[in-house]
């Protein structure tokens, strides 16, 4: 995957954000935070899981599907993993 190389320490910047939110929702479900708080954070975290999987899943699609991919039976590969991952994704 091309793409993660090329991006990579921004995608690794995302995930240590993402780490570091996930700490602190530990943190805080520890110290028997408040809920408004702990739901804030979970929904911070969602948003940032978005974020992280659409810049992955959009690099993906224009590196395999994009025009300049010749191979239609690669091709169809690809866009079955593509919508398996998608709808174990959204479930």
């Amino acid at each position: 995957m091309a793409h993660t190389i090329k991006d990579k320490a921004k995608l690794l910047t995302r995930v240590r954000r993402i780490r570091g939110q996930a700490e602190g929702l530990e943190k805080a479900l520890n110290s028997e935070g408040d809920c408004v708080a702990i739901l804030q954070q979970i929904a911070a975290i969602r948003g940032a899981v978005n974020g992280l999987m659409s810049e992955v899943l959009e690099g993906h699609l224009r590196e395999h599907l994009g025009p300049d991919t010749t191979d239609a039976v690669q091709r169809a590969r690809d866009m079955d993993e593509v919508v398996a991952v998608l709808k174990s994704y959204l479930k």
